[in-house]
């Protein structure tokens, strides 16, 4: 395991030689600058464990370098030094995030006990939310099923490696968990998880968001800041709904990929670059290069282990592991009493289709556990999914719509109230509709009906 890293920024050049002598005595690898611009610039290009900053420097001073670092990485722990501090520092510094506060004349003890209890919080904090992220990441593993069964083994035999993995699954299938619990088992392990969602980032910012800046403010950026790729580096990078990805973007990371640099703005030398990507998609990439909206060179370089999530309808023999893992674990969240699921339920539970997949039935298992105060979830409870969205139409609800989308709703409306009724049993409902069970599930995905509709 690779020693943990302190940048320290002082402009005192005795303290930074005598922290730096300390620190590596203690087996950390310890970098010092004597400015805040030159630290910030470092931050951008390299990866540090804790920042050690005095507050009285030149030009921008520790609380305005404070503020710049925690709006780049709002994890990292700093700990502030000071000649003659005050107590309104004080309070400013930890109002801004930093882990503590040291005083000169520094002492060895202080010292070393304040650097060992910031990176001991840090490794907690990153070990729990691990957990936490492992937990839910298991969740949408479960199950005895032959598909789920075989993304297990492949999981286990590409985690190790370092190799490019592109995940393909529909929503809710948990693409963004599986991806993190691959990190989790990989050989980078120890280093950083960074996950940016490119269908969630506006086409003018994801470039900037991905491989960073450095210009004058814009709407929406800050003045300074280091993109994702410098984020992770070392460790794994998340480009999850890759597809939504803008042409120029693809290019630029294309360029990425084959010369292992990146182009850091607003320096003249670029930086080796060290990352695992991971890559997902809910759509038919091949079906988006036919049709030019996706670079097929970017496809074959992100493609090197393809990865497929089946659907929640296609593992229907999963669903009561799953429905009894999820019962137990919001249980416990919540500090209720365990409950069971009656036979009737989990039959309207194992006919329905499950858009959302494993996402959508947590999601539901999670409302009843809050909602029933039973121990046993019945059939009847279903009800619960439509009360509590309060979905009755009146006129008055559907004034100002075309009548179009005043019929689509009121049919989504009674639709679902129907299979409520009959507890999702899709040939007694379609009988009480007077409907063919297959004009049924062709209105149920038409008008996209889900359990909490």
């Amino acid at each position: 395991m690779s020693p943990e890293r302190i940048l320290v920024i002082d402009d005192e050049a005795s303290i930074c030689s005598t922290l730096k002598a300390i620190l590596e005595d203690e087996g950390y690898e310890v970098i010092t600058v004597e400015s805040a611009e030159d630290g910030l610039r470092l931050l951008r290009e390299q990866a540090f464990d804790l920042v050690l900053l005095d507050i009285w420097l030149p030009e921008m001073n520790g609380l305005e370098a404070l503020r710049h670092l925690k709006e780049n990485d709002e994890n990292l722990q700093v700990i502030m030094i000071s000649g003659h501090g005050t107590i309104e520092a004080a309070v400013k510094a930890t109002k801004l995030g930093a882990f503590d506060f040291l005083e000169k004349p520094l002492t060895l003890e202080k010292v070393v006990l304040t650097v060992r209890n910031a990176l001991r919080q840090k490794r907690l904090e990153e070990e729990n939310l691990q957990l936490r992220e492992k937990q839910k990441g298991r969740f949408y593993l479960l199950g005895q099923s032959h598909s789920i069964r075989r993304l297990q083994e492949e999981i286990n035999r590409i985690a190790p490696s370092n190799g490019r993995v592109l995940i393909y699954g529909e929503n809710g299938t948990g693409k963004d968990y599986i991806a993190r619990f691959i990190h989790q088992q990989s050989l980078r392990r120890d280093k950083r998880f960074v996950e940016i969602n490119c269908s969630a980032i506006p086409d003018h910012l994801i470039e900037n968001e991905l491989f960073g800046y450095s210009m004058e403010p814009q709407p929406g950026l800050g003045k300074d800041r280091r993109g994702k790729l410098l984020q992770a580096n070392g460790g794994t990078l998340f480009l999850n709904e890759i597809a939504d990805m803008n042409l120029k973007t693809q290019a630029r990371l294309v360029r990425v990929l084959e010369e292992e640099r990146l182009e850091v703005a607003g320096h003249y030398q670029s930086v080796p670059i060290n990352v695992r990507i991971i890559a997902a998609t809910s759509k038919n990439l091949k079906e988006l290069i036919n049709r030019g909206n996706f670079r097929e060179d970017l496809f074959f370089k992100l493609n090197v282990i393809p990865l497929i999530v089946p659907p929640l309808r296609e593992r229907p023999e999963d669903i009561p592991v799953l429905i009894e893992h999820f019962l137990d674990y919001f249980s416990k969240e919540y500090g209720k009493k365990p409950k069971k699921m009656s036979p009737e339920a989990m039959e309207a539970f194992l006919h329905y289709m499950w858009p959302g997949n494993v996402s959508e039935l947590m999601n539901v298992i999670e409302r009843f556990v809050i909602l029933v105060p039973e121990e046993v979830i019945t059939a009847d409870h279903l009800a619960l999914l439509v009360e509590t969205r309060e979905l009755e139409l009146n006129v008055y609800s559907l004034e100002g719509q075309s009548l179009e989308e005043a019929r689509r709703k009121f049919e989504r409306h009674y639709i679902h109230r129907a299979l409520t009724r009959n507890k999702w049993e899709i040939k007694r409902t379609a009988q009480e509709l007077h409907l063919s069970p297959e004009e049924l599930e062709k209105a149920i995905r038409s008008l996209n009906i889900t359990f909490i509709d």
